[in-house]
């Protein structure tokens, strides 16, 4: 079984405000989005298991014509509170490398 890491071309992570992060998986190629986008590690409830948020905050948007999947999901801390580790969500991306897809 592949990890993300070893079928996504690009991954990426970013604040998308204050409160939310959004993570980008690239695929290579449209068969390979085909193939692997759906599959259960990608699905909100191990996302939600993966990121220690709520099943039902987890927003998955699909865009297989540039074969991309785009993940959503609730900052745990607001950016820029005192607790927060990761002001522009450059690396919560990681957690996502090893799952087997």
């Amino acid at each position: 079984m592949p990890t993300v890491a070893e079928v996504c071309q690009h991954i990426r992570s970013k604040n998308a405000g204050p409160f939310w992060i959004t993570i980008d998986l690239f695929f290579p190629d449209r068969e390979r989005f085909d193939a692997y986008s759906e599959s259960p590690a990608l699905q909100a409830a191990a996302l939600a298991r993966l990121f220690g948020v709520e099943e039902r905050h987890v927003k998955r948007h699909a865009v297989p014509r540039l074969a991309v999947l785009k993940i959503s999901y609730p900052r745990q801390v607001p950016q820029g509170g005192a607790l927060e580790r990761d002001m522009h969500g450059g690396q919560q991306f990681v957690p996502l490398l090893d799952v087997k897809l």
